[in-house]
């Protein structure tokens, strides 16, 4: 009977001249499961090799190949169903013509594949379609990265390779001419197919282990691209869990303080009053650039690789269990800035008509303060110049630099220490005019291809991941010591907090033990030394820095001040792709599109049962998501100052 079946389906699928492209379907089902098998090894994990994990990824990514391949061989069908009958003799050659691009597209998707999984441990999402945005700044990094003539060689010989295994067998299956009618039948199957393929497959499929490596590796490039193509904005009462509006309000409203007024359809709105005096300190921000809590000694690294931090950390106020709300420095430009959940699809630094925010800027201009945002790159890139710049902030970015204040540069930006001087000189000029400041700082060397000036450190430039980290800490000492000479550094506030980790994927969506940042606050005349080891979000930094200054002003933030109320609301809020989640007392709310969710223990990745205890925390999760996505949505969280064109500071000097 299978037999039979089989049978016919060759018959269908594959008559006469159409025979070829039984090979290229298994052509592409190999190379992929190679793939596939390929980026499970680069992950230098054995637990990820098991039959129980390795196995179904493999069945599962089966049939995602066969659905992938249906498109590709959908167009070659309907070429060989219209290669004219004259040109018979000349079918073989076409056919092993046509398989030379199509090994070429094969062997470079599955290099491209290779490179991402390197860097995010993930198949293509939508930061590879956001890539497509800005392929200056990603084939530099590349460029700068990896030998890429050796690269490219290696990637030509694989194509060349895999052409070479496909072509014989080909030419030689090539049948005799079929009659018009079976032609035309075959060709009506595989873009029906086609089609099939495109309505039926689902990338819920891939989700059948509570390891978030292995469930990507079930998956295939080329659907997960399209996939993420289409599904980048994500409309969260469309697609995920949600609660009567009421409820979600009320959700929220019990984990925020102080409390909003009873009642209230917008629980982020409240009036922050602070006890005591003002203090009327300067605030440098600096956001690092993928600087994961592992990297510290202070976090029991013992590779001596951030000197300068450990000491900032032992004379600061170092936070201890701080999880940023993302992957990407967008995510943390958004948490630090805006002080809210990390919503479903772009960070709100993306999207578009996302001026005129309530910002932790918007505060500090409220008293009087200049809010800057100094970045060593250009920054068109992630649209971070016209977010800040349409939300107040006096931007100040690469352009502002010449040539002789540049002793090094990589497709990202400028060596963090030319970022530094560039702060020392904005920060005097405004000083020396009798300005407060707040100072957001990026930086960018703690990134890919990790270049540096020679000389800084005892890791040659381009070394890897370690050199980034060093040199990194390294400008930061030098920056300190170099603001340890000018007048205002005694009244500054210096915060120093990473943008995201270096990595994002393991056995769950939301890693716990991969989220981890440090945070340290320092002023030697204004913070004592001390430890704070609440669990705290990122969203929480602007609060808890309003917080320490004693600044009273109308809140719109989601996060709270962890020093005063932290230790009653100890939670954590954090994003990957298109999951979003909340961390507390030991679990991990994980929610997802189509309404789907999980309860998960943090540590061991064990589903949760959905009890009382359980409950509370997915009504508090869909509160803070529900909520903020709604409140973004109804542009309630505008302020309604005047537009940055007409506030003072506002733009480049």
């Amino acid at each position: 009977m299978l037999k039979r079946i089989l049978a016919t389906l060759d018959r269908t699928l594959f008559p006469g001249r159409l025979r070829a492209l039984r090979v290229v379907l298994a052509g592409f089902v190999l190379f992929n499961a190679v793939v596939r098998i390929g980026l499970a090894l680069s992950e230098r994990d054995v637990s990820l090799l098991v039959p129980w994990r390795l196995g179904p990824a493999l069945v599962i990514g089966l049939l995602f190949d066969a659905g992938v391949a249906a498109f590709f061989l959908a167009p070659l069908a309907l070429i060989l169903w219209a290669w004219p009958a004259r040109l018979e003799r000349w079918t073989k050659v076409l056919v092993v013509g046509l398989l030379l691009p199509l090994s070429a597209l094969f062997a470079f998707v599955g290099a491209a594949e290779l490179v991402f999984w390197n860097e995010f441990s993930s198949r293509f999402n939508f930061i590879a379609v956001d890539y497509l945005v800005y392929t200056s700044e990603v084939i530099g990094n590349i460029r700068e990265s990896y030998d890429l003539p050796l690269a490219l060689t290696a990637v030509a010989g694989a194509a060349l390779v895999l052409w070479a295994l496909l072509a014989r067998p080909a030419w030689r299956t090539l049948g005799a001419p079929e009659a018009t009618g079976v032609r035309r039948g075959a060709v009506g199957a595989w873009v029906a197919l086609a089609v099939a393929a495109g309505l039926g497959l689902d990338a819920r499929l891939m989700e059948f282990s509570a390891d978030g490596r292995a469930n990507e590796l079930a998956g295939n490039g080329y659907f997960c691209f399209g996939h993420a193509f289409w599904r980048n904005e994500i409309d969260y009462d469309r697609f995920y869990k949600t609660l009567p509006a009421d409820r979600a309000v009320a959700a929220l409203a019990a984990e925020l303080v102080p409390a909003p007024p009873g009642g209230s359809p917008r629980p982020y709105e409240r009036e922050v009053t602070a006890e005591g005096q003002e203090r009327r300190l300067d605030v440098v921000l600096v956001s690092v650039e993928s600087l994961s809590a592992e990297f510290l000694g202070a976090f029991g690294n013992d590779r001596g690789l951030t000197p300068n931090l450990d000491r900032l950390a032992r004379e600061g106020l170092l936070f201890t269990r701080l999880y940023p709300t993302g992957t990407r420095t967008v995510r943390g430009l958004e948490a630090l800035s805006l002080s809210v959940p990390p919503t479903p699809g772009h960070s709100i630094v993306k999207r578009p008509d996302n001026g005129g925010l309530f910002t932790l800027g918007d505060v500090f201009r409220e008293k009087e303060y200049e809010p800057l945002f100094v970045y060593g790159g250009y920054g068109y890139f992630d649209n971070m110049n016209a977010f800040f710049g349409g939300n107040g902030y006096t931007v100040v970015d690469r352009t502002a630099l010449r040539s002789d204040q540049i002793h090094y540069e990589n497709i990202w930006g400028v060596a963090d220490e030319d970022l530094f001087d560039l702060t020392v000189r904005e920060l005097d000029r405004r000083h020396a005019e009798g300005r407060r400041f707040f100072a957001h700082l990026m930086t960018t060397s703690n990134h890919r291809p990790y270049t540096y000036p020679e000389g800084r450190i005892d890791i040659p430039s381009k070394s890897g991941r370690d050199g980034g980290v060093k040199y990194t800490d390294w400008a930061i000492g030098h920056f300190i010591e170099e603001a340890r000479k000018h007048p205002w550094f005694d009244d500054t506030v210096f915060v120093v907090v990473a943008d995201h980790t270096h990595r994002g994927r393991g056995r769950t969506d939301l890693p716990i033990e991969n989220y981890h940042i440090p945070m340290i606050v320092w002023s030697p005349r204004h913070v004592p030394p001390g430890r704070v080891d609440t669990i705290a979000s990122q969203i929480d930094v602007a609060p808890t820095l309003l917080g320490m200054l004693n600044f009273s002003y109308r809140s719109r933030f989601f996060g709270h001040d962890v020093l005063h109320d932290g230790a009653a609301h100890p939670r954590a809020l954090m994003a990957n792709y298109q999951t979003v989640g909340l961390y507390q007392d030991g679990l991990m709310v994980e929610l997802k599109p189509n309404r789907r969710y999980r309860i998960v223990d943090a540590v061991t990745g064990e589903e949760h049962q959905l009890d009382d205890r359980g409950r509370k925390l997915l009504d508090e999760a869909i509160g803070y998501y529900q909520v903020a996505s709604a409140a973004y949505a109804k542009g309630e969280l505008r302020t309604k100052v005047a537009s940055a064109s007409t506030r003072p500071f506002a733009g480049n000097p």
